[in-house]
């Protein structure tokens, strides 16, 4: 008998409104703390510089608004959980400008309290879910910069990190529905996933378990899982709990 269907999860609007804005924030201060030669620097986003990836991060800010401004939808046509699995969108360049795109999409969320509709180009979400996608964006722009420039370290808002790691791990179960093995990502999330004699109770015979910023890696492609293995930052146990031909869980 297949496993019972599980609601979609739902996400707070206000929290995450406010985890995106702040993200946006730590994420505009540290670009406009770089000098020419930091932004100039490579990132681990192939071929693209500091500069392009802080011009992109602006991009897909200003996505929101030109997401709001398409013509009104009547009908969600893209479950959330599914956005992971889609090939990325490609953002409309931009110039690089952070700072206007922060005060824009506060503006544009004062102007839009509720959730209407919008056409993400993807597919047709509330605003509230689209921004829980803005969150994985910036999360990872995040993690990127720090990457890319020598002591830098971008902080990562809690929230924002809390959204991206659960709707990321909504989205393995997605691409591999079942029961047979656990996905733990505490505090933040725990997902049952991949066909194989679903477990009901004691310890699942399967398990991985990792924290939220590996996972984020993980999921994206930033992190093979032979190398979170090999640095102790994923563990794993169970013949079905080898995740590495899920992953990365896009297109």
């Amino acid at each position: 008998m297949p496993p019972a269907q599980k609601r979609p999860r739902k996400y707070d609007p206000l929290r995450t409104r406010t985890a995106v804005l702040a993200q946006l924030g730590e994420v505009r201060k540290a670009v406009e703390g770089l000098d020419p030669g930091q932004l100039a620097l490579p990132t681990r986003r192939e071929g693209m510089t500091v500069r392009e990836l802080a011009a992109q991060v602006a991009a897909s800010v200003v996505a929101v608004r030109q997401a709001v401004e398409r013509p009104a939808q009547f009908k969600q046509t893209l479950p959330l959980a599914e956005w992971p699995l889609r090939r990325a969108v490609a953002f409309t360049p931009v110039a690089l400008d952070l700072a206007g795109a922060e005060d824009d999409l506060r503006a544009l969320l004062d102007d839009h309290p509720g959730s209407p509709l919008v056409d993400t180009g993807a597919g047709v979400l509330p605003l509230n879910e689209f921004l829980v996608t803005r969150a994985i964006e910036l999360v990872l722009a995040a993690d990127d910069l720090s990457d890319a420039v020598p002591g830098l370290e971008v902080p990562q808002d809690r929230h924002a990190l809390a959204a991206a790691t659960r709707l990321l791990a909504d989205a393995l179960a997605v691409k591999a529905p079942g029961g047979s093995t656990e996905v733990r990502v505490p505090p933040y999330a725990v997902v049952q996933c991949v066909e194989g004699l679903r477990h009901t109770r004691g310890t699942p015979p399967n398990v991985v378990e990792t924290g939220p910023l590996t996972w984020v890696r993980l999921a994206t492609g930033r992190l093979t899982w032979a190398d979170a293995l090999a640095r102790a930052e994923v563990s794993a146990s169970g013949e079905r709990a080898d995740l590495s031909g899920l992953l990365p869980l896009g297109g």
